[in-house]
């Protein structure tokens, strides 16, 4: 069901008048102890009156015998139509009954909407009311029904659902045309209660609200206000605008709707209703005095905090304002519970405050910060190309390669990557994947195609599919929508799909912006023609540059092809299998040509009616990859006419046209979007009015230097090889704190700190340990508490952690920040992790380069240092942050480094034991390094021992398992023992 946008406060031109007004506390009167008793009346005779007198008159509503054969033989006479009939009224009071314990289950929780019973529209709505007068001399009633003034309407005027109006264009959202009515309605009920608002909103009716102390598990929140005080839980919005960022009595701001804390104080609404509302706090007996003067102080505030936020309202109301028919439904929002304590409770990613929010952002790229699943794509091809970058170089050289240290960005990069790693949401990325995957695999099950998805809608955590048709009923686990071209997903359900071997079903969906809340990803592949965005050159630029880098790098899509023409060519490198820049538009129309006679061509051989035919089925494995142009350089009249020829069957094809124009009319476009300089990215013949998801310029450059800096081709002698951090491996250089980070976790210098926050302290500590170039503040929050937590939270765990680290003897605190703000340990905090590096460093680069004994003995300590993986006892659900980190592959290669480079030292003197057990012991933490494999096999081999040669060359098959060995090794073994491979089989 769509989400009502209601009518925010602040953008009414009826004055509020602030100041405190006289206390007018609700008491139960006579009158609803009367209604109260009648609801009970009423009730038991419902429930009990009903059946018992169906059950003396008419009797039970079951057959004694069941003959079904027999009953269709008899004739139908008056006692048969009677018994029918007597059938039926022991349904609807079945139904009815269902009805009362459903609304009796929510009243008493207190939480949530009830449940719909199905066809029971009527029946639910007076059992509903007669609860509700039952229970409204109790606590509970304030918060299941906000008045008994509905008792006149229809339970389908509560339960329909409010569209935002737009004009109506064909092509998107077919069901626009069939809606236009309830629409109508809607549009008809939002005026009425907007113009009913300034009535309610009259001199001398400010209201406020102070947030109750928790109830066992039960906290407040601002929806559960909402839904007991205006009516309507997702009016929480309207509380929110008035409150943010005004005082409260504890000192701390409001700041997230989900962040409450009980003794804080909330102004209303002019029409909120019910208990616990004050009006006039100096007049209040009440209120204690402590609150009245409470609340007294906290009216002052809002003056001329809200003057401004209102004409600001106003002036985001006119601009979203406009007439229309039709509209564009929105997936129904389900907010999650809020608890409203702080620590404990978790925002939704969404929810996690941005840097205007958040005192501490110190220049993070916000436009990052709010873009989760770019964000999350990025990170994870760059962690990629930094893997790739390590193994590359792992090849050219034992001692000083190229690539051992990846460079440690700086600047702008910094704090680039600073905002992917706390922007991203992986998380969301596999569960959008996996969906869509398993959606196409049941589908392929059941000898279904694929249907057509314009877009998809994501929205606290579900998954929301629009078609261009309707479909049928989607398959389990997915459900039907709002309506019949609507397939929604849970993410409970979501979690349950695992991996498949299917082609991704939709790789052309990607993310254009928000609308209250909901994330919209648009499928550019099914868009019927061209896809026009205009706008100043600069803000259409920061779009196609988000559009290009999420298609590049993001986690649903297989294989792809986006051509990028009049921009982005420093994009490419990105994903150079992905992206491809052509210098013009005579070069594209050339290549789309031939391109789109290809596909025709192949589809026709196929039999295939489109694309979306061949990635399920038997042709799964022809995958037809999507190929997505992105045009920002405006077309000529000509040229924009030959692209709209090829793009009138694209979508059939799999091939999509975004295509910039300033003057904002392209011949021949279907769809038609435009970005505006406050970053609003609008369709108004699509109802699209959008938070747009956008990449400016120095963003870009920022990514795309990550990029260019972790290839090991980049600069003329590649990356640098020395360690970030070395610390002194002398005798004198002993730290205050050492922590075992290689193998299972140990710190040594430190007592254990008591408590459940043990966990959290030494996890915070290991990030830190990790990056001694500094971590920034919201980067360890967001690593610790993946789905967000307030600034006080996250400044009482540093609090706590700098209290554990303690000082250095001149009275340095061990943990500090730097002048860009992010922390940094003190020299004197050191991991083993740190000693491994400064000991090989030092023997290959340093000290050991020309002393040979010293070299030996460097080496050796550095491998004694190697207790296993990283980290090899990190509690399962923690540690999540290092998916993220290329520590995992750097250390087995500078373990391997080692390792071989100990070998080397000892095969020099001919002490192939010595180098075999080096080996062997790198071989516990670099299991799979090639490099080991063939030392251990040259070292074996100088033992001249061919059964023991045999046996290795044994183990060495078992542990390739079905891959085979690899080339290198299998041809070592080929001139090392000939016959290998007999003596392999012979022993079996």
């Amino acid at each position: 069901m769509p989400r009502r946008r209601s009518p925010s406060p602040s953008s009414s031109t009826a004055p509020r008048n602030r100041t405190p007004q006289p206390v007018r506390v609700r008491r139960r009167t006579f009158g609803d102890f009367v209604k109260a008793f009648l609801a009970f009346v009423a009730l038991a005779v419902l429930l009990v009156g009903v059946p018992v007198a169906l059950a003396m008159t008419a009797g039970w509503p079951f057959p004694e015998t069941f003959e079904p054969m027999e009953w269709l033989k008899q004739d139908i006479s008056v006692s048969t139509f009677l018994s029918i009939l007597t059938f039926v009224v022991w349904l609807a009071w079945a139904q009815f009954t269902a009805c009362v314990l459903v609304e009796m289950k929510a009243a008493l929780s207190g939480v949530g909407v009830p449940g719909r019973v199905p066809g029971a529209g009527p029946s639910q709505l007076l059992a509903r009311q007669l609860v509700a007068a039952l229970l409204l001399v109790g606590a509970t009633a304030a918060s299941f029904t906000p008045s008994l003034a509905q008792l006149g309407q229809t339970y389908d005027d509560n339960q329909r659902p409010t569209v935002a109006a737009a004009q109506q264009t064909p092509g998107l959202f077919a069901q626009q045309q069939e809606q236009a009515a309830g629409t109508a309605a809607a549009v008809a009920e939002q005026a009425s209660h907007t113009e009913a608002t300034p009535a309610a909103k009259k001199q001398g009716d400010t209201k406020f609200y102070r947030i109750q102390p928790p109830e066992g598990r039960h906290h407040d929140s601002l929806w559960e206000i909402a839904e007991r005080h205006l009516g309507d839980g997702r009016r929480y919005k309207e509380i929110f605008e008035l409150n943010k960022d005004r005082v409260q009595p504890d000192g701390s701001r409001l700041s997230e709707a989900s962040l409450i804390r009980p003794g804080w104080i909330m102004e209303m609404p002019g029409d909120a209703r019910g208990g616990d509302l004050v009006e006039m706090p100096d007049d209040a007996p009440e209120v204690s005095p402590e609150v009245r003067q409470q609340i007294s102080d906290y009216a002052r505030t809002g003056d001329g905090a809200h003057e401004q936020g209102g004409a600001q309202a106003q002036g985001s109301g006119d601009e979203g304002s406009g007439g229309g028919t039709a509209h564009v439904d929105l997936p129904q929002q389900r907010p999650a519970p809020g608890t409203g304590h702080a620590d404990l409770q978790r925002p939704a990613p969404d929810q996690v405050a941005t840097p205007a929010q958040d005192s501490s952002s110190f220049g993070l790229p916000e436009a990052l910060l709010t873009a989760p699943l770019l964000a999350a794509g990025l990170l994870g091809a760059l962690g990629h190309r930094r893997r790739q970058a390590l193994w590359q170089s792992a090849f050219a050289g034992i001692g000083g390669r190229r690539g051992m240290e990846p460079p440690t960005p700086t600047g702008d990069a910094l704090d680039v990557q600073d905002a992917l790693l706390v922007g991203a949401d992986p998380e969301g990325v596999r569960l959008l994947d996996r969906s869509l995957r398993g959606l196409a695999a049941s589908l392929a099950a059941e000898s279904r195609p694929l249907p057509t998805v314009y877009a998809a809608w994501m929205s606290n955590g579900d998954l929301h599919l629009q078609l261009a048709q309707p479909s049928g009923k989607p398959p389990s686990p997915w459900q039907l929508g709002q309506d019949q071209t609507f397939w929604m997903l849970a993410r409970a359900d979501a979690e349950t799909y695992e991996d498949v071997d299917t082609a991704a079903p939709y790789p052309g969906l990607v993310s254009l912006g928000t609308m209250d809340d909901s994330r919209l990803l648009l499928n550019l592949e099914s868009v019927p023609g061209i896809v026009s965005l205009s706008g100043r050159e600069e803000d259409r630029a920061a779009v196609f540059a988000s559009v290009a880098a999420e298609l590049a790098t993001n986690g649903w899509s297989d294989r792809m092809t986006i051509t990028l023409v009049g921009f982005g060519e420093d994009l490419t490198a990105l994903a150079p299998s992905r992206l491809r820049h052509l210098d013009g538009i005579e070069a594209l129309i050339e290549t789309m040509e031939a391109e789109t006679r290809q596909r025709r061509g192949a589809l026709g051989a196929a039999g295939h009616d489109s694309v979306l035919t061949g990635r399920t089925g038997p042709a799964q494995h022809t995958r037809w990859a999507p190929h997505l142009v992105l045009l920002a350089a405006e077309p000529s009249p000509e040229d924009a006419m030959t692209l709209a020829e090829l793009a009138a069957d694209a979508s059939r094809l799999g091939i999509g046209y975004l295509v910039g124009t300033g003057s904002g009319d392209l011949p021949g476009a279907a769809w038609e979007m435009e970005i505006t300089g406050e970053g609003r990215l609008l369709a108004p013949l699509l109802g699209l009015e959008l938070d747009a998801q956008l990449l400016p310029a120095a963003e870009r450059r920022a990514v795309v230097e990550l990029f260019t800096d972790a290839d090991p081709e980049h600069g003329p002698d590649g990356p640098g090889t020395t360690p970030p951090f070395l610390v002194d491996i002398s005798e004198q250089g002993r730290p205050a704190v050492y922590a075992r980070l290689v193998g299972p976790y140990e710190i040594i210098g430190l007592e254990t700190p008591d408590g459940e926050r043990s966990a959290l302290l030494h996890e915070a500590l290991a990030l830190l340990l990790l990056h001694r170039e500094g971590v920034h503040p919201r980067v360890l929050s967001s690593a610790l508490w993946p789905r967000g937590v307030t600034d006080d939270v996250r400044e009482a765990l540093l609090d706590r952690l700098r209290d554990w680290l303690g000082t250095d003897p001149d009275g340095t605190p061990r943990l500090r920040t730097d002048d860009a703000g992010r922390l940094t340990l003190a020299k004197s905090v050191v991991s083993d992790l740190d000693v491994l590096r400064s000991l090989y460093h030092e023997a290959t680069q340093g000290r050991g380069v020309d002393s040979r004994a010293v070299r030996g003995r460097l080496l050796t300590d550095a491998l004694v240092l190697v207790r296993g993986p990283l980290l090899a006892d990190r509690p399962e659900g923690r540690y999540r942050w290092l998916t993220h980190e290329i520590v995992d592959a750097q250390l087995p290669l500078l373990v391997a480094d080692t390792g071989l480079a100990l070998a080397e030292f000892h095969m020099e003197k001919n002490r192939a034991e010595k180098a075999i057990e080096a080996l062997n012991a790198a071989l516990r933490t670099a299991p799979s390094d090639e490099r080991l494999w063939n030392e251990l096999l040259r070292a074996t081999h100088a033992l001249d021992d061919p059964e023991r040669l045999t046996a290795l060359a044994s183990d060495l098959m078992t542990r390739s398992g079905a891959r085979g060995l690899p080339p290198r090794t299998e041809a070592l073994l080929d001139e090392l023992l000939p016959t290998w491979r007999d003596a392999v089989a012979a022993a079996g």
